[in-house]
Protein backbone atom coordinates (compact mmCIF):
# COMPACT_ATOMS: atom_id res chain seq x y z
CA UNK A 1 0.00 0.00 0.00
CA UNK A 2 1.16 3.53 -0.83
CA UNK A 3 -0.24 6.15 1.56
CA UNK A 4 -0.08 9.91 1.01
CA UNK A 5 0.02 12.42 3.85
CA UNK A 6 -0.16 16.23 3.90
CA UNK A 7 -0.60 19.13 6.31
CA UNK A 8 -2.74 22.14 5.42
CA UNK A 9 -3.75 25.47 6.92
CA UNK A 10 -2.00 27.01 9.91
CA UNK A 11 0.83 25.05 11.48
CA UNK A 12 0.41 23.75 15.02
CA UNK A 13 2.71 21.95 17.46
CA UNK A 14 2.20 18.21 17.07
CA UNK A 15 2.21 17.90 13.28
CA UNK A 16 5.70 16.42 13.02
CA UNK A 17 5.07 13.77 15.70
CA UNK A 18 1.82 12.91 13.91
CA UNK A 19 3.62 12.45 10.58
CA UNK A 20 6.33 10.36 12.22
CA UNK A 21 3.83 8.09 13.96
CA UNK A 22 1.96 7.41 10.70
CA UNK A 23 5.20 6.51 8.94
CA UNK A 24 6.43 4.20 11.70
CA UNK A 25 3.06 2.47 12.04
CA UNK A 26 2.66 1.60 8.36
CA UNK A 27 6.35 0.85 7.79
CA UNK A 28 6.08 -1.95 10.36
CA UNK A 29 3.59 -3.62 8.02
CA UNK A 30 5.69 -3.10 4.90
CA UNK A 31 3.72 -0.17 3.45
CA UNK A 32 5.05 3.10 2.03
CA UNK A 33 4.26 6.72 2.93
CA UNK A 34 4.62 9.65 0.54
CA UNK A 35 4.63 13.17 1.97
CA UNK A 36 2.95 15.88 -0.10
CA UNK A 37 4.68 19.23 0.30
CA UNK A 38 2.76 22.43 1.05
CA UNK A 39 -0.63 20.86 1.65
CA UNK A 40 -3.10 20.90 -1.23
CA UNK A 41 -0.68 23.28 -2.97
CA UNK A 42 1.61 20.35 -3.71
CA UNK A 43 -1.28 18.52 -5.38
CA UNK A 44 -2.40 21.53 -7.43
CA UNK A 45 1.08 22.53 -8.58
CA UNK A 46 2.36 19.07 -9.56
CA UNK A 47 2.72 18.63 -13.31
CA UNK A 48 2.77 14.91 -14.18
CA UNK A 49 4.30 15.77 -17.57
CA UNK A 50 7.33 17.44 -15.94
CA UNK A 51 10.00 14.90 -14.90
CA UNK A 52 11.32 17.25 -12.21
CA UNK A 53 7.94 18.12 -10.69
CA UNK A 54 7.59 15.08 -8.43
CA UNK A 55 10.81 15.81 -6.53
CA UNK A 56 9.55 19.33 -5.77
CA UNK A 57 6.15 18.28 -4.48
CA UNK A 58 6.54 14.78 -3.04
CA UNK A 59 8.87 13.16 -0.56
CA UNK A 60 9.17 9.47 0.28
CA UNK A 61 8.95 9.16 4.06
CA UNK A 62 10.75 6.28 5.76
CA UNK A 63 11.47 5.76 9.46
CA UNK A 64 15.01 7.04 8.82
CA UNK A 65 13.73 10.22 7.18
CA UNK A 66 11.34 11.05 10.03
CA UNK A 67 13.53 9.80 12.88
CA UNK A 68 14.14 13.22 14.46
CA UNK A 69 11.31 15.39 13.14
CA UNK A 70 9.30 15.09 16.36
CA UNK A 71 11.98 17.10 18.17
CA UNK A 72 10.74 20.33 16.61
CA UNK A 73 7.39 22.01 16.13
CA UNK A 74 5.69 22.94 12.88
CA UNK A 75 5.54 20.63 9.88
CA UNK A 76 8.47 19.33 7.90
CA UNK A 77 6.17 18.99 4.87
CA UNK A 78 5.33 22.72 5.01
CA UNK A 79 1.77 23.93 4.53
CA UNK A 80 -0.49 26.23 2.53
CA UNK A 81 -4.07 27.43 2.36
CA UNK A 82 -4.60 26.21 -1.21
CA UNK A 83 -8.08 24.97 -2.12
CA UNK A 84 -7.99 23.03 -5.42
CA UNK A 85 -11.74 23.42 -5.91
CA UNK A 86 -11.57 27.22 -5.66
CA UNK A 87 -8.42 28.50 -7.38
CA UNK A 88 -8.12 32.17 -8.27
CA UNK A 89 -7.05 32.88 -11.85
CA UNK A 90 -3.77 34.44 -10.70
CA UNK A 91 -2.95 31.29 -8.70
CA UNK A 92 -3.50 28.78 -11.52
CA UNK A 93 -0.18 27.09 -12.41
CA UNK A 94 1.13 27.86 -15.91
CA UNK A 95 0.65 24.32 -17.15
CA UNK A 96 -3.06 24.46 -16.26
CA UNK A 97 -3.78 27.83 -17.87
CA UNK A 98 -5.30 26.21 -20.95
CA UNK A 99 -7.94 24.54 -18.76
CA UNK A 100 -9.50 27.69 -17.34
CA UNK A 101 -12.44 29.68 -18.63
CA UNK A 102 -14.15 32.71 -17.17
CA UNK A 103 -12.99 34.80 -14.24
CA UNK A 104 -12.92 32.02 -11.64
CA UNK A 105 -12.53 30.73 -9.07
CA UNK A 106 -11.71 27.49 -10.89
CA UNK A 107 -12.29 23.90 -9.81
CA UNK A 108 -9.27 21.65 -10.33
CA UNK A 109 -10.58 18.63 -8.45
CA UNK A 110 -10.15 16.46 -11.55
CA UNK A 111 -6.53 17.52 -11.79
CA UNK A 112 -6.02 16.63 -8.11
CA UNK A 113 -7.46 13.16 -8.76
CA UNK A 114 -5.11 12.70 -11.75
CA UNK A 115 -2.14 13.70 -9.58
CA UNK A 116 -3.04 11.21 -6.85
CA UNK A 117 -3.37 8.54 -9.53
CA UNK A 118 -0.08 9.59 -11.10
CA UNK A 119 1.62 9.10 -7.72
CA UNK A 120 -0.06 5.69 -7.39
CA UNK A 121 -1.51 6.58 -3.99
CA UNK A 122 -4.00 4.14 -2.49
CA UNK A 123 -5.24 6.38 0.32
CA UNK A 124 -4.65 9.94 1.48
CA UNK A 125 -4.33 11.24 5.06
CA UNK A 126 -4.84 15.04 5.22
CA UNK A 127 -4.10 16.70 8.56
CA UNK A 128 -5.88 20.02 8.96
CA UNK A 129 -8.78 22.13 10.09
CA UNK A 130 -12.25 22.25 8.59
CA UNK A 131 -11.02 24.14 5.51
CA UNK A 132 -8.30 21.64 4.67
CA UNK A 133 -10.55 18.70 5.46
CA UNK A 134 -13.36 20.09 3.31
CA UNK A 135 -11.36 19.23 0.21
CA UNK A 136 -10.61 15.83 1.71
CA UNK A 137 -14.39 15.41 1.92
CA UNK A 138 -14.66 16.41 -1.75
CA UNK A 139 -12.12 13.76 -2.76
CA UNK A 140 -14.02 11.18 -0.74
CA UNK A 141 -17.21 12.13 -2.58
CA UNK A 142 -15.34 11.67 -5.85
CA UNK A 143 -14.40 8.14 -4.81
CA UNK A 144 -10.83 8.60 -3.60
CA UNK A 145 -10.03 6.95 -0.22
CA UNK A 146 -9.40 9.57 2.50
CA UNK A 147 -8.83 9.42 6.27
CA UNK A 148 -8.76 12.80 8.01
CA UNK A 149 -6.88 13.95 11.12
CA UNK A 150 -8.23 17.15 12.77
CA UNK A 151 -5.87 19.89 13.88
CA UNK A 152 -6.51 23.50 14.82
CA UNK A 153 -5.50 25.75 17.69
CA UNK A 154 -9.12 26.96 17.90
CA UNK A 155 -10.34 23.38 18.57
CA UNK A 156 -13.25 24.08 16.23
CA UNK A 157 -13.45 21.11 13.85
CA UNK A 158 -16.99 19.79 14.02
CA UNK A 159 -17.33 16.15 15.07
CA UNK A 160 -14.48 15.86 17.56
CA UNK A 161 -13.99 17.12 21.10
CA UNK A 162 -10.32 17.73 20.49
CA UNK A 163 -7.99 18.85 17.70
CA UNK A 164 -4.19 18.66 17.61
CA UNK A 165 -2.72 21.99 18.73
CA UNK A 166 -5.38 23.12 21.19
CA UNK A 167 -3.72 22.08 24.45
CA UNK A 168 -0.45 23.74 23.51
CA UNK A 169 -2.32 26.93 22.55
CA UNK A 170 -3.98 27.05 25.96
CA UNK A 171 -0.74 26.13 27.76
CA UNK A 172 1.12 28.94 26.00
CA UNK A 173 -1.68 31.40 26.74
CA UNK A 174 -1.73 30.55 30.45
CA UNK A 175 2.06 30.77 30.71
CA UNK A 176 2.16 34.08 28.88
CA UNK A 177 -0.58 35.64 31.00
CA UNK A 178 1.11 34.45 34.20
CA UNK A 179 4.33 36.15 33.10
CA UNK A 180 2.52 39.26 31.88
CA UNK A 181 1.10 39.89 35.33
CA UNK A 182 4.46 41.23 36.53
CA UNK A 183 4.61 44.04 33.96
CA UNK A 184 0.89 44.78 34.14
CA UNK A 185 0.99 45.00 37.93
CA UNK A 186 4.23 46.97 38.02
CA UNK A 187 2.73 49.65 35.80
CA UNK A 188 -0.80 49.41 37.25
CA UNK A 189 -2.34 48.92 33.83
CA UNK A 190 -5.06 46.93 32.10
CA UNK A 191 -3.72 44.17 29.84
CA UNK A 192 -5.63 43.08 26.72
CA UNK A 193 -4.45 39.72 25.38
CA UNK A 194 -5.72 38.69 21.94
CA UNK A 195 -5.89 34.94 21.29
CA UNK A 196 -6.83 32.73 18.35
CA UNK A 197 -10.48 31.99 17.60
CA UNK A 198 -12.39 32.90 14.42
CA UNK A 199 -15.74 31.20 15.03
CA UNK A 200 -15.08 29.56 18.39
CA UNK A 201 -14.01 31.43 21.52
CA UNK A 202 -12.86 28.28 23.28
CA UNK A 203 -9.18 29.29 23.34
CA UNK A 204 -10.00 32.62 25.02
CA UNK A 205 -12.53 31.01 27.36
CA UNK A 206 -10.40 28.10 28.56
CA UNK A 207 -7.23 30.19 28.82
CA UNK A 208 -9.09 32.77 30.91
CA UNK A 209 -10.66 30.04 33.04
CA UNK A 210 -7.32 28.40 33.82
CA UNK A 211 -5.27 31.55 34.29
CA UNK A 212 -7.87 33.36 36.39
CA UNK A 213 -8.03 36.56 34.37
CA UNK A 214 -10.65 39.17 35.17
CA UNK A 215 -12.70 39.13 31.96
CA UNK A 216 -12.88 37.11 28.74
CA UNK A 217 -14.46 38.20 25.47
CA UNK A 218 -15.28 35.39 23.04
CA UNK A 219 -16.28 35.09 19.39
CA UNK A 220 -19.81 33.96 20.13
CA UNK A 221 -20.96 36.98 22.17
CA UNK A 222 -20.72 40.57 20.84
CA UNK A 223 -19.66 42.89 23.66
CA UNK A 224 -20.59 46.32 24.96
CA UNK A 225 -17.40 48.33 25.33
CA UNK A 226 -18.79 50.65 28.03
CA UNK A 227 -19.93 47.75 30.20
CA UNK A 228 -16.60 46.03 29.69
CA UNK A 229 -14.74 49.18 30.71
CA UNK A 230 -16.82 49.49 33.88
CA UNK A 231 -15.99 45.90 34.83
CA UNK A 232 -12.26 46.30 34.17
CA UNK A 233 -12.00 49.52 36.18
CA UNK A 234 -13.73 47.77 39.10
CA UNK A 235 -11.49 44.70 38.71
CA UNK A 236 -8.38 46.87 38.74
CA UNK A 237 -9.50 48.75 41.84
CA UNK A 238 -10.17 45.51 43.72
CA UNK A 239 -6.75 44.09 42.91
CA UNK A 240 -4.13 44.91 45.61
CA UNK A 241 -1.61 45.39 42.79
CA UNK A 242 -4.00 47.69 40.91
CA UNK A 243 -4.21 45.94 37.54
CA UNK A 244 -6.65 43.88 35.46
CA UNK A 245 -6.34 41.43 32.55
CA UNK A 246 -8.71 40.69 29.68
CA UNK A 247 -8.50 37.92 27.07
CA UNK A 248 -10.24 38.40 23.73
CA UNK A 249 -10.79 36.11 20.76
CA UNK A 250 -9.50 37.41 17.42
CA UNK A 251 -13.00 36.79 16.01
CA UNK A 252 -14.76 38.84 18.70
CA UNK A 253 -16.83 41.86 17.75
CA UNK A 254 -18.37 44.88 19.36
CA UNK A 255 -22.16 45.07 19.53
CA UNK A 256 -23.17 46.50 16.18
CA UNK A 257 -19.66 46.03 14.82
CA UNK A 258 -17.97 43.62 12.45
CA UNK A 259 -15.21 41.07 12.79
CA UNK A 260 -11.86 42.79 12.26
CA UNK A 261 -10.27 41.41 9.10
CA UNK A 262 -7.58 42.57 6.71
CA UNK A 263 -6.04 41.66 3.38
CA UNK A 264 -7.41 39.60 0.53
CA UNK A 265 -9.60 36.57 1.14
CA UNK A 266 -7.82 33.24 0.82
CA UNK A 267 -8.96 30.26 -1.24
CA UNK A 268 -11.43 29.30 1.49
CA UNK A 269 -13.00 32.76 1.60
CA UNK A 270 -11.28 33.87 4.81
CA UNK A 271 -9.40 37.13 5.32
CA UNK A 272 -6.74 37.38 8.01
CA UNK A 273 -8.06 38.08 11.49
CA UNK A 274 -6.35 40.16 14.13
CA UNK A 275 -6.74 43.66 15.45
CA UNK A 276 -9.81 43.54 17.67
CA UNK A 277 -7.48 43.44 20.67
CA UNK A 278 -5.81 46.67 19.59
CA UNK A 279 -9.15 48.36 18.86
CA UNK A 280 -10.53 47.26 22.23
CA UNK A 281 -7.40 48.44 24.04
CA UNK A 282 -7.65 51.89 22.44
CA UNK A 283 -11.31 52.19 23.33
CA UNK A 284 -10.64 51.17 26.93
CA UNK A 285 -7.86 53.77 27.20
CA UNK A 286 -10.06 56.51 25.71
CA UNK A 287 -12.94 55.77 28.07
CA UNK A 288 -11.01 55.14 31.27
CA UNK A 289 -7.79 57.10 30.90
CA UNK A 290 -5.87 54.05 32.15
CA UNK A 291 -2.71 52.99 30.34
CA UNK A 292 -3.02 49.70 28.47
CA UNK A 293 -0.76 46.78 27.62
CA UNK A 294 -2.04 45.24 24.37
CA UNK A 295 -0.53 41.92 23.30
CA UNK A 296 -1.45 39.69 20.39
CA UNK A 297 0.03 36.21 20.86
CA UNK A 298 -0.58 35.07 17.27
CA UNK A 299 2.32 32.97 15.96
CA UNK A 300 3.92 32.68 19.40
CA UNK A 301 1.11 30.20 20.16
CA UNK A 302 2.06 28.13 17.11
CA UNK A 303 5.80 28.10 17.59
CA UNK A 304 7.87 25.42 19.29
CA UNK A 305 7.19 21.90 20.44
CA UNK A 306 3.83 20.49 21.60
CA UNK A 307 2.98 19.94 25.23
CA UNK A 308 2.55 16.36 26.46
CA UNK A 309 -1.19 16.21 25.83
CA UNK A 310 -0.88 17.39 22.24
CA UNK A 311 1.98 14.96 21.74
CA UNK A 312 -0.14 12.07 23.01
CA UNK A 313 -3.18 12.97 20.90
CA UNK A 314 -1.08 13.59 17.78
CA UNK A 315 0.56 10.18 18.05
CA UNK A 316 -2.67 8.35 18.88
CA UNK A 317 -4.59 10.04 16.07
CA UNK A 318 -1.78 9.03 13.71
CA UNK A 319 -1.84 5.41 14.85
CA UNK A 320 -5.62 5.29 14.42
CA UNK A 321 -5.47 6.84 10.94
CA UNK A 322 -2.72 4.46 9.85
CA UNK A 323 -4.68 1.46 11.11
CA UNK A 324 -7.84 2.61 9.33
CA UNK A 325 -5.85 3.03 6.11
CA UNK A 326 -4.40 -0.46 6.32
CA UNK A 327 -7.85 -1.88 7.12
CA UNK A 328 -9.41 -0.09 4.14
CA UNK A 329 -11.84 1.81 6.40
CA UNK A 330 -11.77 5.14 4.56
CA UNK A 331 -14.09 8.13 4.42
CA UNK A 332 -13.46 8.61 8.14
CA UNK A 333 -12.01 11.24 10.48
CA UNK A 334 -10.25 10.18 13.67
CA UNK A 335 -11.73 11.90 16.70
CA UNK A 336 -12.16 12.09 20.44
CA UNK A 337 -15.79 11.63 21.50
CA UNK A 338 -16.83 11.27 25.13
CA UNK A 339 -13.14 11.24 26.02
CA UNK A 340 -12.63 8.12 23.90
CA UNK A 341 -10.64 7.68 20.71
CA UNK A 342 -12.89 6.78 17.79
CA UNK A 343 -13.59 7.68 14.17
CA UNK A 344 -16.55 9.40 12.53
CA UNK A 345 -17.65 9.92 8.92
CA UNK A 346 -15.55 12.67 7.36
CA UNK A 347 -18.79 14.34 6.31
CA UNK A 348 -19.38 15.52 9.91
CA UNK A 349 -16.79 18.28 9.37
CA UNK A 350 -19.22 20.07 7.04
CA UNK A 351 -22.35 19.57 9.13
CA UNK A 352 -22.02 22.62 11.38
CA UNK A 353 -19.82 24.95 13.37
CA UNK A 354 -18.34 23.89 16.69
CA UNK A 355 -18.84 26.74 19.15
CA UNK A 356 -18.72 27.42 22.88
CA UNK A 357 -21.77 26.27 24.86
CA UNK A 358 -22.67 29.71 26.20
CA UNK A 359 -25.42 28.50 28.53
CA UNK A 360 -23.10 26.04 30.27
CA UNK A 361 -19.71 27.75 30.20
CA UNK A 362 -19.98 31.53 29.92
CA UNK A 363 -21.59 34.50 31.64
CA UNK A 364 -22.61 36.73 28.74
CA UNK A 365 -23.54 39.59 31.08
CA UNK A 366 -20.32 39.59 33.09
CA UNK A 367 -17.95 38.65 30.23
CA UNK A 368 -16.20 35.87 32.07
CA UNK A 369 -16.08 32.06 32.20
CA UNK A 370 -18.82 30.50 34.29
CA UNK A 371 -18.67 26.71 34.30
CA UNK A 372 -22.04 25.72 35.67
CA UNK A 373 -21.50 21.96 35.62
CA UNK A 374 -18.22 20.04 35.32
CA UNK A 375 -19.65 16.55 35.79
CA UNK A 376 -20.25 14.90 32.45
CA UNK A 377 -18.20 17.44 30.50
CA UNK A 378 -15.26 16.43 28.30
CA UNK A 379 -11.80 17.22 29.62
CA UNK A 380 -11.55 20.55 27.76
CA UNK A 381 -15.20 21.44 28.46
CA UNK A 382 -16.54 22.94 25.16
Amino acid sequence: MRIGILTGGGDVPGLNPCIKAVVNRVAEQGHEVVGIRRGWGGVLEHNPADPDSASRHFLTLSPDVVRTIDRTGGTMLHTSRTNPQRVRTKDVPDFLQDQISGEGPHDFTNHALRVLEDQKLDVLIPIGGDDTLSFGQRLHEEGFPVIAIPKTMDNDVHGTEYCIGFSTAVTRGVQFITNLRTATGSHERIAVVELFGRNSGETSLVTAYLSGVDRAVISEVPFDIDRLCTFLVEDRAKNPSNYAILTISEGAQLIGGDIVERGEADAFGHRKLGGIGDITAQLIKERTGISIIEQRLAYLMRSGSPDSLDLMVAINFAVMAADLAMEGATGRMVALRGGTYTSVPISVTTEGLKRVDIDELYDRDEYRPKVRHVSGKPMFLY
